[in-house]
């Protein structure tokens, strides 16, 4: 058995990278969701008219991992007090965001929210938007796995 998740955390590269390290996820791939333009292209979405986030869709076995533990290192692996940023990365496209895929993904996602908002792990109010799945264009292959495919990698926080 498998299911999906889909995550928006900044730049696709480096949240791919660390979710493909994850006993339990079969598999990831990067691509555009959450706006208004059909078939984006990269320079499309770093145009800013598409409304899309760059994303990391995650097919996982849930037998391994459960979806609030990928939540759990969803809000590890980035800034969710940080609007439409991360690191050097700035624009609508690297907003952090949740993107569920059905209800029981919607409560679990929005009750995560609630405990990293009450642990004072941040201070800084959390922004993280928590929306339901849109259609998933896949990047182009040249972002599929980039870290894994470059010497010279983008450094991930």
């Amino acid at each position: 058995m498998k299911e999906i998740a889909t995550f928006g955390a900044g730049c696709f590269w480096g949240v791919e990278s660390a979710f493909r390290k994850v006993k339990g996820v079969i598999s990831t791939r990067v691509g555009y969701t959450g706006g208004h333009f059909e078939n984006p292209t990269y320079e499309d979405v770093c145009s800013h008219k598409t409304g899309h986030a760059e994303a990391v869709e995650i097919t996982y076995d849930p037998s391994i991992i459960s979806y609030e533990e990928l939540l759990d290192i969803f809000w590890k692996i980035h800034d969710p007090t940080t609007l439409n940023r991360q690191g050097w990365d700035v624009g609508t496209q690297y907003r952090s965001a949740i993107f569920y895929h059905n209800d029981e993904q919607k409560v679990a996602a929005l009750a995560s929210k609630e405990k990293m908002e009450k642990s004072g792990i941040h201070k800084r109010d959390i922004i993280t938007e928590i929306i339901p799945t849109t259609t998933f264009y896949q990047a182009e292959e040249y972002h599929q796995q980039y870290n894994e495919k470059n010497k010279h990698r983008y450094l991930f926080i």
